[in-house]
């Protein structure tokens, strides 16, 4: 699988970014199977309607509450259907308040099937 791996992640940092709920769904589309899962400690998102919720309710309390930006550390890995980067939140102020490291297992389509998400650094703000 021959993948524009930056693409994906710059996509994906996007999406949880993204204050306009039609963009956001779009772009969930262009990134997850419709059937697609996202596992986030003990919680499991499946299919587009599922991540529209999780990321609108994440956008909303960590993006415009909080105030921070969803960042990537620039240390994307890809190996053959998966790829793995760590996805952070940043203050203004650039500086880390939390981190965890995202694996993606991708479809021949090169769409997300399952998206792991392990935190590396708990938030501390």
């Amino acid at each position: 699988m021959d993948i524009d791996v930056d693409q994906i992640v710059d996509h994906y940092v996007a999406v949880w970014n993204e204050p306009d709920p039609e963009l956001r769904r779009s772009a969930i589309a262009g990134l997850w199977a419709e059937d697609g899962i996202e596992l986030v400690e003990s919680t499991r998102f499946q299919g587009h309607e599922e991540l529209d919720a999780r990321i609108a309710e994440a956008h909303k309390e960590f993006v415009v509450n909080r105030e921070f930006t969803v960042t990537s550390a620039n240390d994307t890995f890809a190996h053959h259907d998966a790829v793995t980067f760590t996805i952070q939140l940043t203050t203004k102020d650039g500086e880390l308040a939390w981190a965890a490291r995202v694996f993606l297992i991708l479809g021949e389509d090169e769409l997300i099937r399952y998206d792991y998400q392990f935190t590396v650094k708990p938030l501390t703000v």
